[in-house]
């Protein structure tokens, strides 16, 4: 295992939680007309219900230790939550709001979906924070110094988040709303009939798979020698019959139907951001540090062309001006062909095929901090504003100059957090001070308010916004665990151990429940995303049973299966941490969150993605 030069700092530790590049993100719950608003879950997970096996798979952690000094930003600083409010504080739109330091979920516990993570979490990790309110940058000045003194040290934790309404009206006034790399190849892969290198032996792990389950197509072994403190993983990308990953030094593309790596790209430094779309014509770009020592910044751009499997274009980002401006982490986003780059109050779009720079950040008015890609470009823009009462936009951005084609002001104090959906626009809000909230507003394609989502006092949500560590900056996008059409945004309701789950759908013209659809069983769902015109779910594995993707009407219904994984194979399923997922062409393929061990033995046994079909 690679020793990290001594100048270099400290990376993330085994099995860190996943930055809310996102870190784990919660939704709200059910008032009258207003968004709902987080309440506090149990302040202790669940016990083993008798005769249950001990905790392993599938089964809710312990929380881990409170964040300490350094946590971001409206994140959890005490007893109740973010300065140390109690749960249930109203929401922007009077919804009240839960606590940010709730007890680990299992979308965001030390394993994944509730299993003991392969690699142990140790203090010092990054903390996938509930939600920075918009970032380090976007409250000026004061923010960014408090910030900055701040991203010492942070300790690991989890969030969850319950949303519950409130009959009151005393909601703010919303009207107002204030040198090119060559590929190479290696292999490390099982196929799942025991002839590959990356499985468990010989084993064949479709031996005990019974009639009517999926097809197990392999599983991979980490092949690179990794630092001591291990690495984020990004992507996974599919690609015709390729799909592809980033960690550390590499970018590399593997079969989808036995795992076979095609192709590699290696890189002269780490991997630190990625964007979440690839270009319709199959092209991703990373973020690479612009150099191996602890100074080195997520400064140069890396496009790779995923057809070929080679190295395009790559650009170093302009240096920003300003006292603070070099402490920015750009976040990455793709829509049509236009990259978009967000970092601190700087801003910057590129042609995706050519590297060409086709705007810069705006000489005045709001200042994009992020954006999130897709069919549409949205950015969140921080205005000049007392660091106490921050002023934010929502914007939709032209791709091909960078100017808004229009902006809404969220209400003053509130900032923007995740855009859960672009089209139709759903965006998550937060306030710091002078009380922790948060909220769900969804907007018209004119950018209009359209409704306040209201979740139900009984109920708790979580959607899981892990990826890269974001210190001084903010992700918009990525966020699993939502799902949106034209009518309805869904999200699933987080149940205790044992219990089924529920999808809720949410009327998109009046912020209220429209219905709900029962997991069955004991299982549990989280929605991925909108599949021919159905919500693709991923049903998560328990310790009897394999997970499985399903889809669920936009009626409502019991949830159909497309897959059902192997039971005889939950446990690898279940190993993963904080794993990053992508189904397509009837594949569902599982990539872990961060890969890092112990041991150089350890490492080389360290299981990093996993593919199921028929």
């Amino acid at each position: 295992m690679t020793q990290p030069p001594s100048q270099q700092p400290p990376q993330p530790g085994f099995g860190a939680p996943q930055d809310p590049q996102q870190g784990a993100h919660q939704p709200p719950a059910q008032p009258p007309q207003m968004p709902p608003a987080p309440q506090g879950p149990p302040q202790t997970p669940p016990t083993t219900p008798p005769g249950a096996p001990a905790p392993g798979y599938g089964y809710p952690q312990q929380p881990p230790a409170q964040p300490g000094y350094g946590y971001p930003l409206g994140a959890p600083s005490g007893p109740h939550g973010p300065g140390g409010q109690p749960p249930g504080q109203p929401g922007p739109y009077n919804q009240p709001q839960g606590p940010y330091n709730q007890p680990a979920g299992p979308y965001n516990q030390p394993g994944p979906y509730g299993g003991f993570p392969t690699q142990p979490q140790y203090p010092g990790a990054p903390t996938p924070g509930g939600g920075s309110g918009g970032g380090f940058f976007k409250g000026r000045t004061g923010v960014i110094v408090a910030a900055a003194a701040a991203a010492l040290l942070v300790v690991g934790g989890g969030t969850w988040f319950a949303l519950s309404g409130d009959d009151k009206e005393d909601k703010p006034n919303v009207s107002k709303s204030s040198d090119d790399p060559k590929p190479t190849g290696s292999e490390s892969v099982d196929q799942g009939d025991g002839s590959g290198t990356g499985g468990e032996g010989d084993e064949d792990l479709n031996a005990g798979r019974k009639d009517g389950e999926a097809k197990v197509l392999f599983l991979t072994k980490n092949d690179i020698d990794l630092p001591r403190n291990g690495a984020d993983v990004f992507g996974p990308w599919v690609n015709g019959d390729t799909v592809v990953k980033a960690m550390y030094r590499e970018v590399a593309g593997y079969s989808v139907t036995d795992g076979q790596k095609k192709w590699s790209v290696p890189l002269p430094a780490d991997v630190c951001s990625a964007s979440v779309q690839s270009s319709s014509d199959g092209k991703i770009v990373v973020g690479v540090k612009d150099g191996l020592t602890d100074k080195a910044k997520c400064n140069d751009l890396q496009m790779i062309d995923m057809n070929t499997g080679k190295a395009g274009w790559k650009k170093s980002i302009p240096k920003p001006s300003g006292i603070f401006a070099s402490l920015a982490d750009y976040t990455l986003s793709i829509s049509g062909k236009t990259l978009a780059v967000g970092g601190g109050s700087n801003s910057y779009g590129y042609d995706v095929v050519t590297g060409k720079q086709l705007f810069g950040t705006p000489k005045s008015g709001c200042e994009p901090f992020a954006y999130a890609g897709g069919t549409k470009l949205i950015a969140g823009a921080a205005c000049d504003s007392d660091p106490e009462k921050p002023k934010h936009q929502v914007q939709q951005i032209d791709p091909a100059t960078g100017k808004p084609q229009w902006t809404y002001n969220t209400p003053e104090g509130w900032e923007i957090d995740k855009v859960y959906s672009v089209s139709p626009l759903v965006v998550s809000i937060t306030q710091r001070e002078p009380e922790k909230k948060w909220s769900i507003i969804a907007l018209t394609d004119n950018g209009k308010l359209r409704s306040q989502i209201a979740g139900g006092k009984s109920d708790k949500f979580q959607p899981r916004c892990g990826g890269a560590f974001v210190i001084f900056g903010q992700n918009l996008e990525g966020c699993t665990g939502v799902a949106a059409d034209a009518k309805h945004f869904y999200m699933a309701t987080e149940t205790e151990y044992g219990k089924a789950n529920e999808l809720v759908a949410f009327d998109l013209d009046t912020g209220k429940e429209a219905w709900r659809s029962p997991a069955g069983g004991e299982r549990k769902m989280t929605p991925l995303r909108m599949e021919g015109g159905n919500v693709l779910v991923y049903m998560q594995p328990s310790y009897n049973t394999g997970g499985g993707v399903a889809t669920v009407a936009p009626t409502g219904g019991a949830p159909k299966t497309l897959l059902q994984h192997p039971a005889s194979t939950a446990e690898i399923e279940s190993s993963f941490y904080s794993p990053k997922m992508a189904y397509a062409d009837g594949r569902f393929f599982l990539a872990s969150g961060r890969v890092s061990a112990p041991n150089d033995k350890a490492e080389e046994e360290t299981k990093t993605m996993m593919g199921f079909g028929q």
